[in-house]
């Protein structure tokens, strides 16, 4: 069975490459921000730790959103463990226990890539779908508040 798009052939490829680039970044990232969440330490852990589980939130909640937006243009998303694993752009904190300075400053750049991803997707889909461009225009908003409320964590950033 194939589900049949309203787009293009055309822009229906340039938007899912646009969506499914952005499903394995969140999920990406949510799994970043899981992984700092059980292992950070230092002065900050509490406020730190619940303000990591509201990125997660947020990337897990645009992950579905995306991939039903990807399915629904007859698209299928592939989130498995092995396509996120060899295809996602941020990058995650290192093994073990995480100084909570060094989770912040592994956030931010996580948070930077993906949404320098997310730029160049939102490019991309202007002229292909600007339902799928509003969709990554909302998403990016909302990385850029994560990102900021971690900037102002390790301010100033040497």
């Amino acid at each position: 069975m194939t589900v049949h798009s309203t787009l293009p052939d055309s822009a229906r490829q340039v938007v899912g490459d646009a969506l499914q680039g952005t499903l394995v970044d969140l999920l990406g990232l949510s799994l970043i921000g899981k992984q700092a969440h059980w292992n950070i330490v230092g002065p900050r852990f509490r406020s730190i730790h619940l303000q990591l589980d509201e990125v997660v939130a947020t990337a897990r909640s645009y992950a579905d959103t995306v991939a039903e937006r990807a399915a629904a243009l007859g698209v299928p998303p592939d989130g498995r463990p092995e396509t996120v694993a060899t295809t996602t752009a941020p990058q995650g904190p290192k093994e073990g226990w995480v100084q909570d300075t060094e989770v912040v400053g592994v956030l931010v750049d996580a948070l930077e890539t993906t949404i320098g991803q997310l730029r160049e997707r939102i490019k991309a889909t202007q002229e292909a779908d600007l339902v799928t461009q509003d969709l990554l225009i909302g998403l990016t908003a909302e990385l850029e508040k994560h990102r900021w409320m971690f900037q102002a964590e390790d301010w100033p950033r040497p």
